[in-house]
């Protein structure tokens, strides 16, 4: 296993162009460089894993392992076009692939992404487009190229079923030669593509979900307005098992990151429940919702502290064994015996390793593929043979980061202006007093999301530079409830954002920062906060650095009406004096710190001109203003190459401003 260790190593490797001239360049070249595992899964009989690595700066390829062959590394699939991206891949069988392929294009004042499913074999032969191509005469395109909803079926060893778009078709004058219009499900042969309909076309749905004998039991239904945009309404049907009939479960109300209601993810057929998340006492839990009988949902896992926000399910049927939420740390709950039995094995084997993830297992659930990590340790792929007793290690998410001294991320938190507790995470230069030093306040993006306790690739950055780093979960944050979210981080923005900078201040307060080497960097929503923190205190921090950040929420709106989501995007920004006061590109003639801005013009999450107008208006306003933009990346900048260049330059921007 240790010659298979040091291949595997060896062939996750990033083909890259980096090269270190100095410390800064050799540090950002090793946090910038990408993961060597960005998707995992093993085969049905556990014989084979297939994982999705860098093959350059921004391509990636699909590598195969046969651990009962030579156990040697063999790349099967990559794309080398710059903007096509490999997003995932499954075993369908012990021999096919199934893989997702995301493709953005440039239209006239939008960007467009589409999806496309393929097949491969195993040994790279056999390469079939899944997804059904428009025909001539179509009247629209299809974007979205379908999904897997069920990879083992009875007696269908090469068939899975698939989500399908229908358009409809036109022959000669007005009329229709294919009338099937909407979302259905489909049987499709990954020998042949061939293909057979389960689920007729419904207009409304966005979504099926099946069980674990692949029969098809929820479907949820989106209602819009004449222009096609979501009215943020969701409808979910549940199919019972002796009936082909669909009958109406529950509706919730949704906004473009949140939702009011009951929301079902899942079906267990033994049970024969849905499970679905809903609020209980102001926080997220977890229900179940009779298939059989319909009626109440009934309160299955909760916590008084923290949203149950995660669902642990393993195997191919995606079987559900547990819940999880996050406190300090990320917690999961087991009801299945048998797993919490052997997550409790695996806590004593990894005690360096305490957020084990099992991510994949074979189909009869003795070989399990586990990811296990900390906040020093980016983390380490295992084998688990059951049967076997073993454990073998199998491949480091980030083989370059195995002698790398890495800093301890402590839970910590501190007063907010009006008294009230904030939580984050506080990470020291390894080595270092954490006394008067350099700091970063590091706020999180969505703002429906939260940071949580383990390894994070630009915290590292900063902490081997020197800089002690600061992450608060302000309030707007998602994970402690209703009364924390609040209004969220847009409309609430004053307390998202006040406590954002107290959290500055109180590194100030403790001795941990300089005043005059205090920054504040954030990605997406993160860096709309460093932004709009020069609006209420522009002597707080002494640089800003904004990453894909919104500028204008006024124009943030505008932009999202272009597409179905837009109605979703403007209830969540809301209507108000608070959209102007909280749009840091009116008020640039308030900010006294440098700013330097990043974007990349394929970003679909924040349009690249939201940092160009921030750009232009700061530069009007005769303010400091530096600006990096990476061609054709999307909103994460998923390239070695350009978060090298990111991080080199912030590094200097820092050095200058701070100095």
């Amino acid at each position: 296993m240790k010659k298979l260790l040091c291949a595997l190593a060896l062939a996750a490797l990033p083909i890259s162009s980096l090269s270190a001239q100095s410390e800064v360049d050799e540090v950002a070249a090793a946090f910038g460089t990408l993961q060597n595992v960005l998707d995992i899964s093993l085969s049905p009989d556990g014989s084979k894993i297939a994982y999705i690595s860098p093959a350059g700066d921004s391509a990636e390829a699909l590598v195969i392992i046969d651990l009962a062959g030579t156990a040697q590394p063999k790349p099967i699939l990559r794309f080398v076009e710059d903007d096509q991206r490999l997003s995932s891949c499954d075993w369908a069988t012990n021999d096919y692939m199934v893989c997702r392929i995301r493709v953005i294009r440039q239209e006239p004042g939008y960007l467009l992404g589409f999806s496309r499913m393929v097949s491969i074999k195993s040994d790279g032969s056999d390469f079939n487009i899944l997804t059904e191509s428009n025909r001539v005469g179509a009247l629209g395109r299809v974007q979205y190229g379908g999904g897997i909803v069920a990879l083992d079926l009875p007696d269908d060893e090469d068939k899975i079923l698939m989500t399908r778009q229908w358009v409809k078709e036109f022959s000669t004058g007005t009329r229709l030669a294919n009338e099937k219009e909407g979302f259905g499900v489909e049987r499709v042969n990954l020998k042949t593509a061939r293909r057979s309909t389960v689920e007729a076309p419904d207009p409304n749905a966005v979504r099926y979900v099946a069980d674990e004998t692949g029969r098809i039991r929820l479907k949820v239904q989106q209602r819009a307005d004449n222009t096609g945009r979501s009215v943020g309404r969701l409808d979910f049907f549940y199919r019972p098992a002796d009936s082909e009939r669909w009958q109406p479960l529950t509706r919730t109300k949704v906004d473009s990151q949140t939702y009011d209601g009951f929301y079902p993810v899942a079906v267990d057929s033994k049970l024969d429940v849905a499970f679905a998340f809903g609020r209980n006492d102001g926080f997220e839990a977890l229900y179940t919702i009779s298939l059989s009988e319909g009626g109440e949902p009934k309160l299955f896992l909760a916590k008084t502290d923290a949203d149950v926000d995660g669902l642990v399910r393993i195997g191919r049927q995606r079987r559900v064994v547990g819940a999880s939420y996050a406190t300090e740390k990320r917690r999961v709950i087991y009801t299945d015996p048998e797993i919490d039995a052997i997550a409790k094995q695996l806590s004593a084997a990894l005690p360096g390793q305490p957020l084990i993830n099992i991510v994949d297992a074979s189909s009869d659930e003795t070989k399990l593929l586990i990811i296990a990590s900390s906040d020093t340790d980016p983390g380490m792929v295992y084998l688990l043979d059951r049967t076997a007793g073993q454990l073998e290690p199998l491949l480091p998410v980030r083989s370059y980061m195995n002698d790398r001294q890495l800093a301890t991320m402590t839970p910590v938190s501190f007063p907010a202006a009006d008294g009230t507790s904030i939580p984050g995470y506080l990470t020291l230069p390894a080595g270092s007093d954490g006394k008067n030093i350099p700091a970063v306040v590091l706020p999180h993006g969505g703002p429906s999301s939260r940071d949580e306790w383990g390894f994070d690739w630009m915290v590292q950055f900063f902490a081997a530079r020197g800089h002690a780093v600061l992450q608060p979960n302000f309030r707007g944050s998602s994970g402690y409830g209703q009364a924390w979210f609040g209004r969220n981080g847009f409309q609430a923005w004053e307390t998202a954002i006040g406590d954002v900078n107290d959290a500055g201040r109180w590194l100030v307060s403790q001795g941990i920062a300089d005043p005059d080497q205090l920054a504040i960097v954030g990605w997406s929503y993160g860096g709309y906060a460093a932004l709009q923190s020069q609006v209420l205190d522009a002597d707080l921090y002494k640089a800003v650095v904004a990453i894909a950040p919104v500028a204008d929420l006024e124009q943030l709106r505008e932009e999202s009406m272009r597409f179905t989501s837009g109605r979703l995007v403007d209830a969540f920004i809301g209507r108000g004096p608070h959209v102007r006061a909280g749009s840091p590109a009116v008020h640039a003639e308030a900010f006294k710190a440098p700013v330097f801005l990043v974007h990349g013009t394929f970003d679909q999450n924040v349009d690249v001109d939201q940092s160009r107008t921030m750009k232009n208006r700061l530069e009007n306003a005769g303010k400091s203003v530096r600006y990096l933009e990476f061609d054709k990346l999307e909103h994460s900048l998923v390239d070695s190459k350009a978060r090298y260049e990111m991080l080199k330059g912030i590094d200097e921007f820092l050095e200058e401003s701070l100095n």
